[in-house]
């Protein structure tokens, strides 16, 4: 974006000073002039990135693969997203805040708030062929990969984590109203507790664990962390 230059009103700008605001504007329009657009689908290319990410690891995923993938040269992707760190950091943190939207979306329209974490904890295991439980989750399989090496990553699994147990925490205290939670519980600890049940699940998926024996252990996970209340 170019520079805009203001004269503040009732003030009359000097002959000397005139010239440089001109000169500073031709110079903006002419670099505006310049400037070539980008000529791909931002969108595409990120997904793209994101899943070579996301199948390989960050540490086995190149620049020749992301350059592959993206269909861009060196100096396009390079200029449009910065180095590999730094395209890493974007798709995952749009990985992270995409998957939070459709969460708190799912909340929003569920008929029961307990079905909401239910279908937290089951996830993975939705898909029979097992291939989604293999593949397990870019943030999680991110954070096992670089948390120690790279505090933004840590960082950025922390962010999404709180953000996402806080509306799990929402959708308990509202199963908790509708009388599908123990009146005792609390909601808080439960959503963090849903939390690592998931973890440990996309964790013993991505071992190629049979998909029939992690759906059974989800299934129990699940019976304990959400018994049905007394009645």
């Amino acid at each position: 974006m170019g520079v805009v230059f203001a004269v503040r009103a009732g003030h009359k700008p000097s002959d000397d000073a005139e010239p440089l605001v001109v000169a500073r504007v031709v110079q903006n329009q002419y670099a505006g002039r310049m400037a070539r657009p980008r000529e791909f689908d931002e969108n595409r290319v990120l997904l793209a990135v994101r899943d070579e990410f996301w199948d390989k690891g960050y540490a086995a995923t190149s620049m020749d693969d992301l350059l592959r993938v993206s269909g861009l040269g060196k100096g396009s992707l390079y200029g449009a997203f910065g180095d590999k760190r730094s395209l890493f950091l974007r798709v995952l943190r749009e990985y992270d805040d995409a998957n939070l939207l459709a969460l708190r979306e799912r909340l929003a329209s569920a008929a029961k708030g307990v079905d909401v974490v239910r279908e937290f904890v089951l996830g993975l295991t939705g898909d029979p062929t097992g291939a989604a439980a293999r593949r397990g989750c870019l943030l999680a399989n991110s954070n096992a990969e670089l948390a120690a090496s790279t505090p933004d990553v840590a960082a950025e699994a922390r962010r999404s984590y709180d953000a996402i147990t806080a509306v799990l925490t929402t959708a308990l205290e509202r199963a908790r109203s509708e009388g599908d939670l123990d009146p005792g519980a609390d909601p808080s600890e439960t959503a963090r507790a849903a939390l690592v049940a998931q973890l440990g699940l996309i964790a013993l998926g991505r071992t190629g664990m049979d998909i029939d024996a992690l759906s059974t252990t989800a299934h129990s996970t699940l019976a304990r962390l959400l018994p049905a209340p007394a009645q």
